[in-house]
């Protein structure tokens, strides 16, 4: 994808005719395109098999993940060949009306579509469809059930599909009822080759098969497809458009760099190409680097959009588990509510039965954004805490972090009566964050290395401070903090080759407030300075089953 640069003293920078779309639909007369490709059902049959199949199916995309998009064009390929009429809905202004104004609104945008196909295609059946039509209205999901046996008796040679976008803004009033019917159709005319409506999909963000009404699934009947992310090879094709009319190139690091940060999610990979070229490179024909790239991404997530607007809004409503899987490896479940929602928004998905956060904008966006909520009771600066030879004071950073738990409350880590495993951590970080905020040093956490995963690693003025946190609930915390010294110092200290760490252990019997003084520690011949930060509620207080820590630091080797 690289010119070769003789090649580039030859061309000049030529203005765009279209642009990366961020805003609905793309049209690829006015924005670069490209087909969305592995559109399969669990057969791996395409949807135009399906559809040619007659089956119901119900279309999984996350918004603003190109789903519109793709009907559009699929409707474009379909009414090349006169026999299907496609009709494409849209409930998502339906959600609070009530049953009559639902039908009556389904009844002028279907009937519309299906007149305009058929005059179209010049069908010789129009003029009978218009007059049963019109002796026809849709009140209820009994009259829609009985449209489509009419339309059998007048309609033939004809292949009906109906797409529904946004299904989910379906009023809950008519939505037994209208799934119930589609069924009704699906199963009667299963193996009926003539039928009027020959393929039904349902487009939204939850899975419709698992849907339950009344105790049963009326639309189990159905296949389940998703629409895939751009692939790397989606992404490098939508930027070559772009060269083509410019003659400005993207290396293929920049590309490797995008699909890695994106994921491919269509709307951030459009929005990537508009800063690149309009802010970061403009009107040249220098080539767009990994460089442009990581300056388009920090230009990115500091921008206020719709986009990032709408998903924090969804993700604070299941903040704790979008935390908890931020921060460590949570095992997939489909059926958790939480993380199905998460899933469905577009903020996670499951790679190796694991809940990972979609892409890494996203993650880095939303974390800091909950960052800074975090730390909104207590702010410092590094330098409040920085010692004359340019190393951290983590002491004193670390006893202060503890009168900061207990200023805040320890409401947040429990969650239906238990400790709420990833709180800790995430609220540490949080005020750790501080350190690197606009100063010369770097945060990370769960940080990958040959030997696990390190819960938080700071590099201050090209020092590295190292710290693995946990959570007791055993009555002896010793057990948890000799496994807690020897994961630090044989584990990560060893591999990243520094002699102290830090350990944090949130203890639910140390009463919330207690005195945080470190214990020194050591294993061969590295240093672990341990905190145990009380997080225990006041009702443990009267728990006879309390038993104070009053056992000595286990041995270690000096």
């Amino acid at each position: 994808m690289k010119e070769k640069p003789e090649d580039q003293q030859e061309k000049k920078y030529q203005k765009p005719i279209r642009y990366f779309e961020r805003r609905g639909t793309v049209s690829p007369e006015k924005s670069y395109y490209v087909e969305i490709d592995r559109v399969v059902n669990s057969e791996k049959q395409d949807i135009k098999t399906v559809v040619d199949m007659g089956r119901y199916f119900s279309i999984f995309a996350s918004r603003q993940s190109g789903k519109t998009t793709f009907l559009e064009r699929l409707r474009d390929k379909l009414h090349k060949d006169p026999t299907y009429v496609m009709i494409l809905l849209d409930f998502q202004e339906y959600n609070d009306l009530e049953l009559s104004q639902f039908y009556t609104l389904l009844e002028k945008s279907l009937y519309e579509q299906l007149i305009n196909r058929l005059q179209n295609v010049q069908c010789e059946k129009t003029g009978a469809v218009q007059e049963f039509l019109l002796s026809h209205p849709l009140t209820d999901h009994i009259s829609f059930h009985m449209l489509f046996e009419g339309l059998n008796q007048v309609l033939q040679y004809k292949k009906i599909i109906v797409f529904i976008d946004e299904f989910d803004g379906i009023p809950m009033s008519a939505l037994s009822g209208f799934l119930t019917s589609l069924r009704g159709l699906y199963l009667k005319y299963k193996h009926t080759d003539q039928k009027a409506l020959y393929s039904v999909g349902l487009i939204g963000i939850r899975n419709i098969t698992k849907l339950i009404v009344g105790g049963v699934s009326p639309f189990n009947i159905a296949d389940h497809i998703e629409i895939p992310p751009f692939s790397f090879q989606n992404i490098h094709d939508l930027y070559a458009q772009y060269t083509d009319e410019t003659n400005q190139p993207f290396t293929e690091n920049a590309v490797n760099k995008i699909y890695e940060e994106t994921a491919g999610q269509p709307w951030l990979v459009n929005r990537l190409g508009s800063i690149l070229t309009v802010q970061v490179k403009p009107e040249t024909v220098t080539p767009i680097d990994e460089k442009d790239v990581e300056n388009a991404i920090q230009l990115l997530l500091k921008e206020n959009n719709d986009h990032f607007d709408n998903l924090y809004e969804k993700a604070k409503l299941y903040k704790e588990t979008f935390i908890e899987i931020v921060f460590d490896h949570v095992e997939y479940y489909p059926d958790d509510e939480d993380q199905a929602w998460l899933k469905q928004y577009g903020l996670i998905k499951e790679i190796d039965n694991k809940a990972v956060v979609a892409n890494a904008i996203y993650k880095a966006r939303y974390v800091k954004t909950f960052f800074r909520e975090a730390r909104a009771t207590k702010i410092f600066a590094p330098e409040d805490y920085s010692l004359p030879n340019q190393h951290l004071d983590m002491e004193s950073l670390l006893q202060n972090f503890s009168q900061y738990i207990s200023q805040i409350g320890v409401k947040a880590f429990y969650e239906k009566g238990k400790p709420y495993e990833k709180t800790g951590q995430f609220l540490l970080t949080a005020w750790l964050f501080q350190l690197v905020t606009g100063s010369e040093g770097s945060l990370q956490y769960e940080v990958n290395t040959g030997l696990g995963r390190m819960d938080i690693l700071i590099s201050y003025k090209g020092i590295k401070y190292i710290i693995e946190t946990k959570v007791n609930h055993l009555d002896d915390i010793s057990i948890i903090r000799t496994d807690g010294v020897r994961q630090l110092a044989r584990k990560y200290l060893a591999t990243e080759m520094v002699a102290e760490g830090f350990l944090v252990i949130f203890d639910t019997h140390t009463q919330t407030g207690a005195s945080c003084k470190p214990s020194y520690l050591y294993e061969g011949n590295k240093k672990v300075t341990s905190f145990t930060i009380g997080i225990g509620r006041n009702e443990l207080k009267k728990s006879p089953r309390i038993k104070k820590d009053k056992t000595p630091s286990p041995p270690m080797n000096r």
